[in-house]
């Protein structure tokens, strides 16, 4: 292992140990994308944040990496070298930005990442194109992988959990136009839409790595809790976080009437303030800002809010014992319990 990825032990170190696994993704992804033919390669460029709409360079800011991120963590807790897993964190980067630029649209998001999203600067169709062209590049960065043994099983985890993604999407979808959804249909959503890559990106890693088919199993494992508590974290940032850290409207999921998890246990909770809000989502008309600043406090007075702090916490503990099923040593595990910390105990 070398010093730049040296285990982390706090946040300023866990911080630093996601910036360099993203320095490693980076070319990687950039190398796939350049595979594409124009006018689609500048709206992924665009999308990945590398150009303007004119295809301009531009200040890189792809994201954070975490997927990825988890990819390379999860390889170096086996005691497999990071640089060894780049094929598979690559391929969950695709998917998760071929995700986000589908999810943009069909959510009508105008914002990620601080400026407008592809579908409103290139049209709906285009971003379409661009989001199918990330997913075929995800799936090619694996097929080729070496060797081809490992990248077959690798293959096969990653459709896995893009059958998992679609099912939760559609979920989530759905769930906009049902005036009743359950807290355990949210749950399953949830997982398929946001822990199942997670999820896979932990068992990718073990899997570039050589590792033992107990310690695949336990990492993803420990991935599907790390991915719940991310959308968790996710959809109270959703209704409570600041836009100006989160890059994202505050209170949109609220203005969309979405069935998020905290909206959920809220609207189930048979309290006063449950009803109220039940009947906030059900008025014929668009919500408006003092509308969405009323039903942000009918969740927390229904307990939507604190009931998906505490579920947060289960699921952490959970990924924390899944990770000891793994039977690593405590140092191999450091860098991977300090990176999942990081994405699930935060403010953006």
């Amino acid at each position: 292992m070398t010093p730049a990825l040296a285990l982390a032990t706090d946040t300023r170190d866990a911080w630093a140990l996601l910036s360099r696994y993203r320095q490693l993704t980076g070319p990687r992804l950039r190398q796939a994308v350049e595979q594409l033919t124009e006018p689609v390669r500048t709206i992924a460029r665009y999308h990945f944040g590398w150009c303007d709409e004119n295809g301009t360079p531009t200040q890189d800011g792809w994201g954070k990496g975490v997927r990825g991120g988890l990819v390379l963590a999860s390889a170096q807790a086996v005691g497999g070298p990071a640089d060894q897993a780049l094929s598979g964190a690559a391929a969950v980067e695709l998917v998760h930005n071929f995700s986000l630029l589908h999810d943009d649209l069909m959510d009508r998001d105008r914002v990620r990442r601080g400026r407008p999203t592809a579908w409103s600067v290139f049209g709906e169709a285009q971003a379409v194109l661009a989001g199918d062209a990330l997913l075929a590049l995800a799936l090619n960065t694996l097929a080729c992988a070496p060797p081809p043994p490992a990248s077959a099983t690798a293959t096969q985890e990653l459709c896995g959990a893009l059958l998992e993604l679609v099912a939760g999407q559609g979920s989530d979808l759905a769930f906009e136009s049902r005036s009743e959804v359950g807290l355990e249909d949210c749950l399953t959503m949830a997982a398929g839409k946001t822990a199942s890559l997670l999820a896979a990106a932990c068992a990718l890693g073990v899997l570039s790595a050589d590792g033992a088919p107990h310690q695949v199993s336990a990492l993803r494992s420990f991935g599907h809790h790390v991915g719940m508590v991310f959308q968790l974290v996710d959809d109270l940032l959703g209704i409570w976080g600041d836009s100006g850290a989160t890059g994202k409207a505050t209170g949109g999921d609220l203005r969309r009437r979405k069935k998020s998890l905290p909206v959920v246990a809220a609207l189930g909770s048979g309290s006063e303030a449950g009803c109220r809000l039940a009947e906030l989502y059900g008025l014929p008309r668009p919500l408006d800002d003092a509308d969405v600043t009323r039903a942000a406090r009918l969740v927390e007075e229904a307990g939507g809010r604190r009931w998906a702090e505490r579920e947060a916490v289960r699921h952490w503990e959970q990924a924390r014992e899944e990770l000891s099923r793994a039977g690593l040593e405590p140092e191999a595990a450091g860098g991977l319990l300090a990176l999942a910390r990081l994405i699930t105990h935060r403010d953006r």
